[in-house]
C-alpha cells in the first residue's frame, strides 16, 4: 500500500533551520511546532476509525524508517515527530507529514 508518488531526492537528515520549519508548515494544513516536534491532531467520529489510521501512519513510518509519536484516544489521532539524530526537524519529519496527509 504505498499511496505516495512524491520524491524523496531531498531527504536528508540535517537540521532545517526556522525559516525552513515555518516554509514547510505553511503548505501542511493543522500542523504545528510545539515543543522542538510537529504534530497534528487528527479527529474521527469513532474510536475504530482512529485506530485503523494509526495503523495506516504506522505503516507508512516504517516504510519511511521514521517514526513518529503517536496517542490514540476516543475521536482522535495526534501525531507529533521530530528527529532525534539532527536533534531537532529534519525533512525526513515533513516527508512523513505529507505522507500522512495524502491518507488522511
Amino acid at each position: 500500500m504505498e499511496v505516495y508518488n512524491g520524491s524523496m531526492a531531498n531527504l536528508e537528515y540535517r537540521k532545517l533551520d526556522p525559516s525552513e520549519i515555518t516554509l514547510n508548515l505553511n503548505d501542511l494544513s493543522g500542523w504545528v511546532l510545539e515543543g522542538g516536534l510537529i504534530k497534528k491532531i487528527f479527529s474521527f467520529e469513532k474510536y475504530k476509525d482512529g485506530v485503523v489510521f494509526a495503523s495506516a501512519v504506522g505503516y507508512l513510518a516504517d516504510r519511511l524508517d521514521h517514526h513518529p509519536d503517536l496517542l490514540v484516544s476516543y475521536g482522535k489521532v495526534t501525531v507529533s515527530m521530530n528527529t532525534h539524530s539532527v536533534d531537532g526537524i529534519s525533512p525526513y519529519d515533513f516527508e512523513l507529514a505529507r505522507r500522512i496527509e495524502a491518507i488522511a
